[in-house]
């Protein structure tokens, strides 16, 4: 049975090992293509604020993360086991 959601991550062409990466909540190390990426960080909304702020160090205020498939599934980032009908919704 294939999974019921969809990866972004095609698998390498070229044969051989493939990267690795820990799991930024757990530390697990899991093959790239099996995590799911999350971007977390903020948004500075007050127009003030951002004025005073370089604009070349606003983009440093989010973070890409991986999750392990267990981690996903723990935090919701990605919903498994669901019935047909509510995985359309």
């Amino acid at each position: 049975m294939s999974a019921p959601y969809k990866r972004g991550y095609l698998h390498t062409k070229s044969k051989g090992h493939e990267s690795t990466v820990n799991c930024s909540f757990c530390g697990r190390i899991v093959p790239r293509w099996k995590t799911f990426v999350v971007f977390r960080g903020f948004r500075i909304t007050d127009p003030s604020i951002r004025k005073q702020i370089d604009s070349r160090y606003t983009s440093s205020f989010s973070r890409k993360m991986y999750a392990c498939p267990a981690c996903a599934r723990f935090r919701g980032i990605v919903k498994v086991g669901r019935s047909r009908k509510s995985r359309r919704e």
